[in-house]
């Protein structure tokens, strides 16, 4: 639904995060609104609501299946990378109901590239952030999915995996994702993205373990 992204903003621990000039301190900063207007491609609708949280369901591993299919029968060999990300990829974990994928291709830059063969596709251009590692969100056919596009050698997409891999592995960090979480969730947010930048520090601090392993 336009409006409600929620893109996780994964930090390096004593670097920037991609942007020029740009410290941790600013980058784990809420986006303001006009940052998140300004990314947003179409109509930005508000969310003024809590966030819906289930549990985690084996369905999301099949639908990721079927739409990492359509993306590779549409892209070809231009998908250079493709893996099921965020909370719906980890076992046991609560999530959103909607399916984060991580696409990498040569150049997102490069939009005739695969824009619109991902257009024909069904897919919905949604999200434009030149500032933050080139990043492309599109919107799903008929299955809520947010399908993050990077292009190739993006260090943002080794964090987003790290991360995965790490929930996946260590219940104890899975469970203190989880309880962060639940208790953001309560809260009304403007914006989706207001929850996801909510969870910047214990994101934070459960990746500095997984990258220090």
């Amino acid at each position: 639904m336009p409006g409600r992204r929620g893109v996780l903003r994964f930090p390096s621990p004593g670097e920037d995060w991609g942007r020029p000039g740009v410290t941790i301190a600013r980058m784990t900063a809420p986006l303001s609104d006009d940052e998140i207007a300004a990314a947003f491609v179409g109509e930005l609708r508000e969310h003024n609501a809590t966030i819906e949280l289930v549990e985690y369901d084996e369905e999301w591993a099949r639908l990721y299946e079927r739409e990492a299919g359509r993306i590779r029968d549409a892209l070809g060999r231009r998908v250079l990378q493709l893996e099921h990300g965020g909370s719906t990829s980890v076992a046991g974990l609560a999530a959103k109901p909607v399916i984060d994928m991580m696409l990498v291709v040569a150049d997102t830059r490069d939009e005739g590239a695969y824009v619109p063969t991902l257009e024909a596709a069904g897919y919905v251009l949604q999200i434009r952030e030149p500032d933050w590692f080139e990043h492309r969100l599109f919107k799903g056919p008929d299955t809520n999915v947010n399908l993050h596009t990077f292009s190739e050698g993006c260090e943002e997409v080794d964090r987003m995996l790290a991360f995965r891999d790490w929930l996946r592995t260590h219940d104890d960090d899975r469970d203190l994702y989880l309880s962060a979480k639940r208790e953001l969730a309560t809260r009304e947010w403007k914006y989706v993205q207001n929850y996801a930048d909510a969870k910047s520090a214990v994101i934070r601090e459960i990746l500095a373990r997984a990258l220090s392993s």
